[in-house]
């Protein structure tokens, strides 16, 4: 199937451009980024070789959905979605950390917890816990954010004392953390599921903050079905869960965990399938909402124009 995994577009205005892990991102003047959700797909901080169909728009058109049910809490950058695959909004210099915020003793946490170690960016972990077992309050685990290669866990205190962010912007971006997590947590709950962890984003533009980039998708966070939680955690079962977790687990049993050496285990068109396919399915799930997949025909020339119309009428 078609996928949309690089864009070269030249719109009016247009200062620069920049190519992350899964989105391009297109500098209007310093005035409105433009990001395209490609069908790239990434794992343990690599771009993996093959797209997967309707990524790009399952990404985007969550993100969208959450930061308008999330915008009382605090200000975002989206203005408009122009197409299933492309978010317009303020462009803001974003804080170059990621505020990772962790209900459950899982994934990256577990891991770490698992290796012997009971503090994670200068949070402590409880002895005695078990996989996929509630916090008793969560934890912030912040990651630097880099460019190119591994995000990088990073303390509080690390963050102030390098002045990545000043005491004030961080005490405010924390508290917008925990309340975005709130919010997630009962908007999954009304869904029936359970929101284990995620990440935010936060810039400012004018001296004020905005949450940027994406929220609640499966790339940035991860969900357990509620139902049969607390039986699967006695048995010490794995949890059903909706996230890109599946894809690293299946990537951790080939051999790749993104280290030096390790090469991506070949993806063939039964697992890019099976990818989409879970995406698609968690879209439903978490939104509640059918997901219209969109013409993948000259999408690009979709793409470029939806963009286009938009620039040529907010100049």
């Amino acid at each position: 199937m078609n996928t949309i995994v690089k864009t070269d577009f030249k719109f009016p205005d247009m200062k620069n451009k920049y190519t992350g892990k899964v989105r391009d991102v297109y500098n209007i003047n310093n005035k409105y980024l433009v990001m395209i959700a490609t069908d790239r797909i990434s794992a343990f901080d690599v771009v993996l070789p093959e797209g997967i169909p309707y990524k790009g728009q399952v990404l985007n058109q969550t993100a969208a959905k959450f930061l308008d049910a999330t915008a009382d809490i605090v200000p975002n950058w989206k203005i408009v979605v122009p197409d299933p695959m492309v978010t317009i909004g303020h462009c803001c210099e974003p804080f170059k950390v990621e505020m990772v915020i962790r209900g459950y003793l899982s994934g990256h946490a577990w891991r770490e917890y698992r290796d012997g170690k009971r503090s994670i960016c200068g949070e402590i972990m409880p002895d005695g816990m078990v996989e996929n077992q509630a916090f008793p309050c969560p934890i912030i685990t912040p990651t630097t954010k880099a460019d190119e290669g591994h995000d990088m866990d990073v303390s509080r205190e690390e963050i102030i004392d390098t002045g990545l962010v000043s005491v004030q912007d961080y005490e405010e971006i924390e508290r917008y953390t925990r309340a975005l997590f709130q919010r997630g947590t009962i908007l999954a709950a009304r869904r029936n599921l359970i929101l284990v962890d995620t990440k935010y984003e936060f810039g400012k533009k004018n001296g004020k903050i905005y949450l940027i980039d994406e929220i609640h998708t499966p790339d940035s966070s991860r969900y357990f079905h509620a139902g049969g939680y607390k039986r699967r955690l006695a048995k010490g079962e794995k949890q059903q869960q909706l996230s890109k977790e599946f894809v690293r687990e299946w990537l951790m049993e080939n051999g790749f965990q993104g280290l030096e050496g390790q090469r991506v285990p070949d993806m063939t068109p039964e697992i890019v399938q099976g990818i989409s396919e879970r995406y698609i399915e968690l879209y439903e799930r978490v939104t509640g909402l059918p997901f219209l997949k969109t013409d993948q025909e000259e999408a690009l020339a979709r793409i470029e124009g939806n963009i286009t119309l938009f620039l040529n009428g907010n100049r």
